[in-house]
């Protein structure tokens, strides 16, 4: 019984993030709004909010280790699966400002993390609330640019259908529910699994639950790949590592501190390890190419074999 309500988690959660990244990502056209920030705001935020219902209902429920571990897993997913995939299909290309300022910042906050976490070994309430400043931080920073995008007349005029606002609305609100539901069903029997393998929660977190909330990203970042929109699909996985970190864990922490574990702790190396190279990939000419692609994905599927194994 566990398998089909871990399907059907999964399930509400990617339909979920499919219509309001949809109504949201409509109202944004509407708002003029060029992609690349569109896709490090609405669309990361939409895509983002499986793992923020996970971790906040593992956090509720006392489940400290996947709440963490499912944000640190979705990051590494992001990156070098999402991005890797992406690559394969047509070459990402990197906007200058994008390296200089939103990829580094994403390598800080989870160098950031690691410090609060090895301090004491918990990310508690305090932690928790400077990471939610940050977060509003990197809000007002990216309405800021997408400001200055509207008033130099560079928005794209055909991103996006423009849908009536009330079924904006109506996919917004229902998107979130069917969010929130799903993310319920996937903490309670993604844990009941675990119990019965005798895994831990830390493991199921960062493979099985940690996979699946990062669906959203990888069909939203492979569509918009598949149609050359490379801004957008490298702006979501960005924008998603940040949300991650910053909103995600930032509420999860702020509702009851997450006790921090020495795997916790190799896991951000691995994630900070893993955004230097691809943030050296993206330098080398600007843009992520096939053979580097590959690559990323081989690192990940040689660190899922590592987690296995540990």
């Amino acid at each position: 019984m566990e398998y089909v309500l871990l399907v059907v988690g999964f399930i509400l959660l990617i339909k979920g993030a499919d219509f309001f990244v949809e109504g949201s990502s409509s109202v944004a056209k509407m708002l003029r709004v060029p992609s690349l920030i569109i896709g490090m705001t609405i669309v990361a935020m939409g895509t983002s909010l499986p793992e923020c219902s996970v971790s906040v209902s593992a956090s509720l429920a006392g489940k400290n280790e996947l709440a963490i571990s499912n944000a640190i897993g979705s990051n590494i997913f992001n990156l070098m699966v999402v991005c890797g995939f992406c690559s394969l299909f047509c070459p990402l290309a990197v906007q200058a400002s994008t390296l200089k300022k939103e990829f580094p910042f994403s390598i800080i906050i989870a160098l950031l993390l690691l410090a609060f976490g090895s301090t004491g070994m918990m990310v508690g309430h305090l932690e928790g609330v400077v990471l939610l400043i940050l977060f509003t931080v990197f809000i007002l920073w990216m309405l800021q640019s997408a400001r200055k995008a509207r008033n130099a007349g560079v928005a794209e005029e055909e991103e996006y259908e423009i849908l009536p606002i009330w079924k904006c609305i109506l996919f917004i609100i229902g998107g979130a529910a069917a969010i929130i539901l799903g993310g319920n069903l996937v903490v309670d029997s993604a844990s009941q699994i675990a119990r019965n393998f005798g895994m831990s929660d830390n493991l199921i977190g960062l493979t099985i639950v940690a996979c699946g909330t990062s669906l959203p990203e990888l069909v939203t970042s492979v569509v918009a790949a598949k149609k050359n929109e490379v801004d957008m699909a490298l702006g979501n996985v960005i924008g998603s590592n940040i949300f991650n970190i910053l909103f995600v864990l930032g509420i999860a922490t702020a509702i009851s501190p997450i006790a921090f574990i020495q795997e916790n702790m190799v896991d951000i190396l691995v994630l900070t390890a893993m955004s230097l190279l691809v943030w050296a990939f993206a330098w080398s000419k600007k843009k992520i190419v096939r053979w580097e692609g590959a690559v990323m994905l081989l690192g990940y599927f040689g660190y899922l074999g590592y987690i296995i194994n540990r």
